[in-house]
């Protein structure tokens, strides 16, 4: 068997993983600890982040002619690959907030809904919050102008009514 031929199920199975992803963030686990990289996987998997380690040589494939083809520039050494479905921020957010304690865990770049970052973007893009917390931020200030009126026309219902 032909070593392209062994190959092509790794280009693929990061090509399936790119068409979905929302966003993509690389970085550099040299230095890691096993106790270090078990917890930062275990957060990834917990917020349905996929991470996983390949050869840069099967990214540069995978990427070609794709929204994520500026990652190329950071296709040296180590490289892990962290993609995400379903929320666009999760992997810059968990991978940043993970490299303050771990000091080996370098940020190299993404793609963020197809906008390339480099490594300080990624750590910028970090520091917005989760679809969850956004819309419950955005449902706590459209309650609270109701819940002020309703408590005003109370107050001057029982005003009336004494």
């Amino acid at each position: 068997m032909a070593k392209v031929e062994l190959k092509q199920p790794i280009v693929d199975e990061i090509s399936a993983l790119l068409k979905d992803a929302k966003s993509a963030v690389v970085v550099d686990y040299r230095g890691l600890t096993v106790e270090q990289d078990t917890e930062l996987r275990r957060q990834l998997r917990t917020a349905g982040v996929n991470y996983k380690v390949y050869k840069n040589t099967m990214i540069n494939f995978a990427i070609q002619g794709t929204d994520f083809e500026p990652l190329k520039a950071h296709l040296e050494g180590p490289t892990a690959l962290a993609t995400s479905a379903t929320d666009e921020t999760a992997p810059a957010r968990i991978l940043n907030e993970f490299s303050k304690k771990a000091d080996k865990l370098e940020l190299k770049g993404g793609v963020v809904e197809g906008t390339y970052y480099d490594a300080d973007g990624i750590r910028l893009i970090a520091t917005i919050p989760g679809r969850e917390e956004l819309l419950g931020k955005l449902l706590g200030s459209i309650q609270s102008p109701i819940a002020n009126l309703a408590r005003v026309l109370n107050q001057i219902a029982e005003s009336k009514a004494e």
